[in-house]
């Protein structure tokens, strides 16, 4: 169970959110917080639920009108998806960098140089000491 879990009947978190139920049931109408929705049809509200009822009742009280609050709260569902997609391409980025054929490892020579070796291949040398630092450390 976690906070996305819809555990909540519309009484509970009118309660928990300080609202009347039937403001939630507008708020569900109008798509500023739509709850899941039982077999029998009911309203099930998650904790992200009561949570983001909280937000709708403080950006009311600071004046935003409800089109906006629902803008508002439909740009953060947007931002919060795309940070998520950023996080995966960057996870997929770094494994690629770090898997990739032809990623480059460096010896350093018999007499000091850096010897430049593609990756799987020997020193020629017992002498040298290879020394090897994955990307992005």
């Amino acid at each position: 169970m976690d906070e996305t879990t819809p555990v909540f009947a519309i009484t509970a978190a009118a309660e928990l959110a300080g609202m009347h139920p039937q403001t939630l049931r507008q708020y569900d109408r109008l798509g500023l917080v739509s709850p899941r929705r039982t077999a029998g049809r009911s309203r099930r509200y998650s904790m992200r639920d009561v949570v983001q009822l909280r937000e709708v009742a403080r950006l009311g009280s600071e004046g935003v009108s409800l089109e906006g609050i629902r803008r508002i709260l439909e740009l953060e569902n947007h931002v919060s998806r795309l940070t998520d997609r950023v996080h995966e391409l960057e996870a997929a980025l770094a494994d690629e960098m770090l898997n990739r054929p032809g990623r480059r490892v460096f010896a350093a020579g018999s007499e000091g140089e850096v010897v430049s070796l593609r990756a799987g291949t020997r020193v020629r040398r017992s002498n040298q000491v290879v020394v090897w630092r994955p990307l992005g450390k």
